[in-house]
């Protein structure tokens, strides 16, 4: 055996791939290892059954290798996964519940139903998306029989006569609770809640303008539906801002509780204050007092020579005790 032992540096370049092959997945990547759709990942992640974590440089969310190792792992994979996350329509869902179309849109504008997404179709209508498994169990729930199979109580009817619809009220209270499960950071979770309020509710809530321009960069983008300014992005506006008066006091309030505890672990960036004089002197350093102080026992100014001496009036023309004592002396 030779004395000689050949060792092998371990190059920058190598250890950077090693690092690059335990990296988190970017969240399209991971949809990619998954089996699902962007829009299907998406929503596996907002219902939690999907974990994931801040980037490191920022710029978005990541999720572990290990969290989808995990999640490959498990029975039925992956069709199991996709059948949390599958989404039906009005016509799908009312073929679910094995009740008339009417029906189950009735049932959801009464709040019984809630929806968990929305799209406009080519005729920029309305859309809801339900989650499937809700709908099974509401309809294997014995206690909801009658509201299947029998006519509404009068109470209920009457609502709908008045022109009651809770799918964006309902739609609006599930998006916040997805949003703020991901939101770590207090100003996150404030940006959350403001997401919800038109600008003028927030700027009467928040009156420093530079905690506005610091909360705006954490409000997330509402679903983009159509060009902005279009109708189809006005009606998602309307959808996604508050609009129920009550809903609206309490969006204040929690906005309000949110923006205080935010405040108080670290405040909103303010531009810094520049000195008036860009080379102070050794006196600018000095409490404002003392220059008062010196001031008020300043020396009055000595009287200034003049070049060109005064001018008297001529003696003899004086008048008073002067005048005369000169024309006595003359």
């Amino acid at each position: 055996m030779s004395g000689n032992t050949a060792t092998h540096e371990v190059t920058p370049t190598a250890r950077t791939a090693a690092t690059r092959g335990r990296a988190p997945f970017s969240q399209s990547r991971a949809a990619r290892e998954l089996g699902l759709k962007r829009s299907e990942f998406d929503l596996a992640v907002c219902l939690g059954h999907i974990r994931t974590r801040p980037a490191e440089a920022g710029g978005g969310r990541q999720v572990d290798r290990a969290e989808v190792e995990l999640l490959r792992g498990q029975a039925g994979f992956p069709e199991a996964l996709r059948q949390r996350v599958a989404t039906v329509g009005t016509r799908e869902g009312s073929a679910i519940m094995e009740v008339t179309a009417a029906r189950f849109t009735r049932l959801a504008r009464l709040g019984l139903l809630v929806p968990v997404a929305f799209h406009l179709n080519r005729y920029r209508a309305v859309v809801w998306r339900y989650l499937a498994d809700e709908l099974r169990e509401f309809a294997a729930d014995a206690k909801n029989a009658s509201l299947l199979n029998r006519p509404l109580p009068e109470t209920l009817r009457g609502q709908l006569d008045t022109g009651l619809d809770l799918r964006p009220h309902n739609w609006r209270g599930r998006h916040l609770d997805f949003l703020l499960r991901q939101a770590g950071d207090p100003w996150e979770r404030a940006g959350v809640v403001a997401s919800l309020l038109d600008p003028v509710q927030i700027s009467e809530i928040i009156t420093d303008p530079y905690e506005r321009s610091h909360l705006s960069r954490f409000r997330p983008p509402p679903p983009a539906h159509g060009a902005p300014g279009s109708p189809a992005a006005h009606l998602t506006e309307r959808i996604t801002t508050a609009q129920d008066p009550d809903e609206i006091d309490l969006l204040r309030a929690d906005l309000a509780r949110a923006v205080r505890e935010a405040r108080t672990r670290r405040p909103a960036p303010r531009p810094a204050l520049r000195h008036p004089d860009p080379h102070p002197g050794p006196d600018s350093h000095r409490h404002p007092d003392s220059h008062a102080h010196s001031a008020r026992h300043r020396r009055p100014p000595a009287p200034r020579h003049c070049d060109r001496p005064r001018s008297f009036e001529n003696p003899r023309r004086s008048r008073g005790l002067l005048g005369r004592l000169f024309r006595r002396a003359t």
